[in-house]
């Protein structure tokens, strides 16, 4: 233990002094396109049929032949209310994303549960850790091994966060304490420190993905990063659902150039999505509601808002686009506030006839041109 706390500490010093390139996009004109599959597993467990032309289908196999590239998952730490989105059931998905010839991006979001602006709240296993190196420490340790695990299967991801929309930080003991630049930065280091440590010791290159939600916070708070330290990642990640950011798809594309060009990152949005109706297939409310001028709420304005937003990112030289949730539909089990799924209108499954394919997933295909490039 002592020996990492040392080393830990060289590091942060380190990364402070000495930022790491940028590694991405760059000159290759890679673009993924995908999307967050967490429910996936729990939602097959509970009997959900995904079909298309009225067939049964694997969605791996789905979304691959539609042209989707990367898979995103989240993981918890140690859930007692759940049986799913621990590690082994990180497992479970990434080995279907690797037979699939998808690439992965893992969301550690560092809780035994949900964690966004709103919610960090500290693992039961941490609670009794103290403040300061020892609390890095654990960041540092559970990092490193889960990589190490992932990669023991041959699973390590291309992307891993450090955190999931931490723009109030991260591993909260209290939810209404916000960003602490002093304590949190170091909780942010010792995970980045952790990836490349990993990548190290086992001749590999995760690329490192910050998320920020809504794309109208993510100057400041890289600004403010940028000033405890916070420099070497690779990926400026951000959540974009036009319920909860005044931006329009254009001012999306605008944000992503002045982040490219003043940070010198990749940007990638890795969670939207858009409902294709306000109807309900079970008495669990739905989440997205709101709509953005332009796009009905409908068949069509959800398959137009993902073209629309990929192209931009595309034209904006973006890295990506990743859809929350698609596959999250309405089966008999619950969630900890209703019986079913509170996103069923936002899939790509149609709930009104068995649940079938959705042309919104038309956006998967979606690449730069030869010009773009």
């Amino acid at each position: 233990m002592y020996w990492r706390l040392i080393l830990l500490s060289l590091a942060i010093i380190g990364l402070t002094l000495h930022p790491r390139p940028t590694q991405g996009q760059g000159a290759d004109g890679s673009f993924y396109t995908g999307a967050d599959l967490s429910y996936l597993n729990e939602m097959e467990d509970c009997g959900a049929v995904y079909q298309e032309g009225g067939r049964p289908q694997d969605i791996y196999g789905l979304f691959a032949g539609y042209g989707a590239t990367l898979v995103r998952t989240r993981l918890w730490h140690t859930p007692t209310w759940t049986d799913y989105s621990t590690l082994d059931d990180v497992i479970r998905t990434f080995s279907r994303a690797r037979d699939a010839g998808m690439a992965t991006l893992l969301a550690i979001h560092y809780s035994d549960t949900w964690a966004d602006p709103s919610h960090q709240t500290i693992p039961a296993a941490w609670e009794d850790i103290d403040e300061g190196p020892d609390l890095e420490a654990a960041v540092y340790q559970y990092t490193y091994d889960v990589m190490i695990a992932l990669h023991a299967e041959g699973l390590a991801p291309a992307f891993v966060q450090i955190g999931n929309e931490i723009n109030s930080g991260l591993i909260k003991r209290d939810d209404t304490i916000g960003l602490e630049w002093g304590r949190d930065s170091r909780l942010i280091l010792a995970g980045i420190q952790a990836v490349r440590d990993f990548g190290q010791a086992t001749d590999s290159t995760p690329q490192i993905v910050l998320h920020i939600a809504q794309p109208e916070n993510a100057m400041g708070w890289l600004i403010d990063g940028e000033a405890h330290g916070i420099t070497d990642f690779d990926v400026i990640g951000l959540s974009y659902y036009p319920q909860w950011s005044p931006y329009t798809i254009d001012e999306v594309g605008q944000q992503v150039d002045m982040l490219r060009q003043h940070f010198g990152k990749e940007v990638m949005i890795v969670e939207t999505a858009y409902p294709w109706t306000n109807d309900y297939a079970d008495s669990a409310n739905n989440i997205l509601s709101q709509e953005l001028a332009g796009y009905p709420v409908s068949i069509e304005g959800q398959r137009q808002f993902m073209l629309d937003l990929t192209q931009t990112l595309i034209n904006h030289q973006a890295l990506g686009v990743v859809y929350w949730e698609p596959a999250w539909v309405s089966t008999g089990c619950s969630t900890p506030w209703g019986r079913g799924s509170h996103w069923e209108n936002a899939t790509f499954f149609d709930f009104q006839h068995d649940n079938e394919l959705l042309p919104v997933i038309d956006f998967l295909a979606l690449r730069p041109s030869a010009t773009e490039e």
